[in-house]
């Protein structure tokens, strides 16, 4: 049986919290330790959603109250409803993006079977994941946290991987792969905020439309 293979399925006694917390000082099987990544990523990916849910219920309600102050000719008060949808619907695509991108990390996850894998799959998932960290700091501190501990470990197996099966990391080729990824993201997200929340009134000039953000 090969060192990969040990290493791959070797079961621990401890729970997933120790395993956690002792990544780097006992790296331990791959395989464990990128289930646990998994299962963190769905937690905050559960946060999002909750997220979203609260921005659809945000918009809404701006919404009826710009389009109410309009049709009562009250340029001001819809020029301030309209631009506070605006940055709703900002953060609601940043949203969207992420947890896209976040499911990107999961298929590439899922598809490791072997070392090789380990080490070509990561090192974009990685950059994908440190960009999502960025994009949810300013609205999301508790997420926030979370992706840093999923960083950490991505970071940790990429590292043990790597110096297992003796190989180099090319991260010219894992940037550009993550930046594909994130526009892919970024794409379907404003696509899927076009369809699902209405324009704002045209007549309130002083607001921005989300897609410029």
């Amino acid at each position: 049986m090969s060192q990969f293979t040990n290493n791959w399925d070797r079961k621990k006694s401890t729970g997933i919290g120790e395993r956690l917390r002792n990544t780097f000082n006992n790296p331990g099987p791959l395989k464990p330790r990128l289930d646990a990544v998994m299962r963190q990523i769905q937690v905050v990916m559960a946060k999002l959603d909750t997220s979203m849910a609260k921005i659809r219920d945000r918009d809404a309600s701006l919404f009826t109250k710009t389009v109410a102050a309009v049709q009562k000719h009250d340029n001001q008060r819809a020029s301030m409803f309209a631009n506070e949808l605006a940055e709703v619907r900002r953060v609601g695509k940043m949203v969207t993006q992420s947890r896209l991108a976040l499911e990107q990390v999961v298929l590439r996850l899922n598809t490791i079977t072997e070392l090789g894998d380990v080490v070509t799959t990561l090192a974009p998932a990685t950059s994908i994941v440190r960009n999502v960290k960025a994009d949810i700091a300013g609205v999301m501190p508790d997420a926030e946290g979370e992706m840093g501990e999923v960083s950490s470990l991505l970071n940790g197996i990429l590292v043990d991987a790597g110096s297992m099966g003796g190989y180099s990391l090319n991260f010219e080729t894992a940037n550009e792969e993550a930046e594909k990824a994130l526009s892919e993201a970024a794409a379907v997200a404003e696509s899927r905020m076009k369809e699902k929340f209405p324009d704002i009134p045209q007549s309130v000039g002083a607001a921005e439309s989300f897609e410029t953000a």
